[in-house]
């Protein structure tokens, strides 16, 4: 590892501990963490998915619209790496997807077609408690490296604790509450995707960097802009232009 690759990893790990701020938004959070993954280890992608509050899992996190699409699925089918991870506490690998039909029949043909050959779940814990998974993925069917799957759990653990600490939380109960609504604004995002993408003729990824652009250059939590979209409210020009400021919007009498 070269000297100013460890100086980026350094800046990273100070970036997810440094969850003390006014505009901290958990799946803004949880999206920096999969970028920052593909960014500083050897992989081609990355997922977070979370527990909710019924025992269920959701997709929290992707840092492609492939992965976001795979993530999902594995999720509707229960199905996968970032499951049984989860299930397990423990992590879980496939070095070739392609040897995987018989124990994760629908996720591996999914995953294979997205264009993914292999892939590493590592859990992200609250104590004993296992409240989801990171999965990266490779494109080449020679699995993921022991140095990116070793920096990938340190991510995932130092991500996790910046959760914890946001606000001091030191009661689970409060956590998964917040976890709860971080996932509900998931669906907001979503949506908010698909109202900019029909708007700006423009595929989902793009909407979702533009909706990312916009909510930093005008300091906004990006589930607010995204449920002002949603709602409609919002200057979808504006957005699509690539975040730029906009006038404030006049009141309207």
């Amino acid at each position: 590892m070269n000297h100013s690759h460890e100086q980026r990893l350094a800046r990273v790990f100070v970036e997810l501990a440094d969850t003390l701020i006014d505009q901290f938004d958990i799946i803004e959070f949880l999206n920096m963490l999969v970028e920052r993954c593909v960014e500083l280890l050897d992989v081609a992608a990355a997922g977070v998915v979370l527990s909710d509050q019924r025992g269920g899992l959701r997709m929290a996190a992707a840092s492609s619209e492939q992965a976001r699409l795979v993530e999902l699925f594995a999720v509707q089918a229960d199905d996968g790496p970032c499951l049984d991870c989860v299930r397990t506490g423990l992590p879980v690998s496939s070095a070739n997807l392609a040897d995987e039909n018989a124990r994760w029949p629908r996720f591996a043909v999914a995953a294979r077609e997205a264009g993914f050959r292999a892939a590493h779940a590592v859990p992200m814990r609250l104590r004993q408690t296992v409240i989801g998974a990171l999965n990266l993925l490779n494109t080449e069917s020679d699995g993921v490296d022991e140095t990116s799957v070793s920096l990938g759990q340190a991510l995932a653990d130092v991500a996790t604790i910046g959760m914890l600490q946001h606000r001091a939380i030191d009661d689970s109960a409060i956590l998964t509450r917040q976890l709860q609504t971080a996932l509900n604004s998931r669906v907001v995002i979503e949506q908010a995707k698909g109202v900019l993408s029909a708007h700006a003729g423009v595929d989902m990824q793009a909407a979702f960097v533009a909706l990312r652009a916009y909510s930093r250059s005008n300091n906004l939590r990006l589930s607010d802009i995204a449920r002002e979209v949603a709602e409609g409210t919002a200057d979808l020009d504006a957005i699509a232009a690539g975040g730029q400021v906009s006038p404030p919007r006049q009141e309207r009498h």
